[in-house]
């Protein structure tokens, strides 16, 4: 990747730009982290963009730190929450890092990578140096936040100990002492916070990359809390499923943020679709590159294969909508869910009726479990099922 699209490419803002552009022209290799709070076991295609613009830094030769989020994962971070974050502990929080580690490094080589877990200076400051951090910030700057003012006038509850947050992960800049933090576009306030710690105890000037933020299989931000994830540990074929499921105008931004290709073929893909290209195909490709990421080349062909003998041979229309299902779901349930049926009463009528196909066999129970695959119901409704 070339020192313009290490600020361009799955970027969506450099603060201040000017700083980042002087720093990178000088040639001298700089520190850049990424800090994650592991929160949970698993990582999606979302993090993984993050993931890679630390990747590109690390190739472009620049000295880059994993910072595992030990003590402020047990505080909890607010951003773009409704309620509290239930608090962990030090040992779940490292645990999950050990699950993280293992699939970041399908992205990360982290034999290149300094680790630290800020535990070893958070837990060290004293009331007098978290006052000290805290007359950095007014109170009128946190409740600024979008989050805690829809929680103000929705009622919720706001933490005091939630205001000490961006404290603490801007604190995580000053230890460090980076030129560079990067993240989501949604931790820009928090990211924002170490810039000011930085220059109040006298470090070295960072700038803030943000990364941008992918939509999940239903369209909205991809987050265990919606159900939409393509998790790096799914199998080749649901990885491959669940991509032919996005919405056809998401297939440019996953192609720049969670791929490799060159941006002169995704900026290919995104004119030959609007002169009328089969976004279909483009999804495809797109598809094949993600899974030979995460898998290799073979595993993305027999997905592709598998798929379309499944689907695309067995008279299924090509607009199917793909649903990701919890193991373990009422088939009935999902019927209604996904507007086959209007009713549970209509779905069981149906399955009385022998009117339901999954995967080619009739449904007989109407306490049916689902199964990956495809389901039809009658003659012409048919939903693609990938299990989460």
């Amino acid at each position: 990747m070339n020192a313009d699209e290490l600020l361009l490419r799955a970027v969506s803002d450099v603060v201040p730009r000017e700083l980042a552009e002087k720093k990178l022209a000088s040639g001298s290799p700089m520190r850049i982290y990424l800090g994650i709070d592991p929160t949970g076991a698993k990582l999606h295609l979302g993090h993984s963009v993050p993931l890679r613009k630390l990747k590109a830094f690390q190739d472009a030769g620049h000295h880059v730190i994993f910072l595992i989020g030990s003590f402020t994962a047990m505080i909890g971070d607010p951003s773009g929450r409704e309620k509290e974050r239930e608090p962990l502990t030090k040992e779940q929080v490292m645990k999950n890092f050990e699950t993280y580690r293992e699939q970041a490094g399908k992205i990360l080589d982290f034999t290149k990578v300094e680790v630290r877990p800020n535990h070893e200076w958070l837990e060290k400051l004293g009331f007098r140096e978290i006052l000290s951090l805290a007359r950095q910030f007014t109170v009128q700057q946190m409740i600024e936040r979008d989050m805690f003012e829809r929680r103000l006038v929705q009622g919720n509850p706001i933490g005091v100990h939630e205001f000490l947050y961006p404290l603490m992960v801007g604190y995580d800049s000053v230890a460090l002492d980076v030129d560079c933090e990067l993240g989501g576009s949604d931790q820009y306030f928090n990211m924002l916070a170490g810039r000011t710690l930085q220059k109040a105890f006298g470090k070295r000037d960072k700038f803030v990359l943000t990364t941008k933020l992918i939509e999940g299989t239903d369209g909205r931000k991809m987050s265990k809390t919606y159900d939409n994830c393509i998790w790096i540990e799914d199998t080749a074929q649901e990885m491959y499923g669940k991509i032919l499921s996005i919405k056809d105008e998401l297939i440019v931004p996953y192609m720049e943020c969670v791929t490799g290709m060159p941006m002169k073929d995704v900026k290919e893909a995104a004119e030959a679709m609007a002169k009328g290209d089969n976004p279909k195909d483009w999804k495809m490709k797109l598809a094949r590159e993600v899974v030979t990421l995460y898998h290799d080349r073979d595993a993305a062909k027999a997905a592709e294969e598998e798929f379309d003998n499944v689907f695309a041979k067995k008279g299924v229309p090509d607009d199917v909508e793909m649903a990701t299902v919890e193991k373990g779901s009422l088939l009935v349930d999902v019927m209604v869910k996904h507007g086959l049926v209007p009713s549970k009463g209509e779905a069981r009528r149906l399955i009385g009726q022998k009117g339901v196909h999954l995967n080619e066999k009739i449904v007989e129970a109407v306490d049916a479990k689902v199964e990956e695959g495809l389901l039809k119901v009658g003659k012409r409704r048919f939903l693609k099922i990938a299990i989460v």
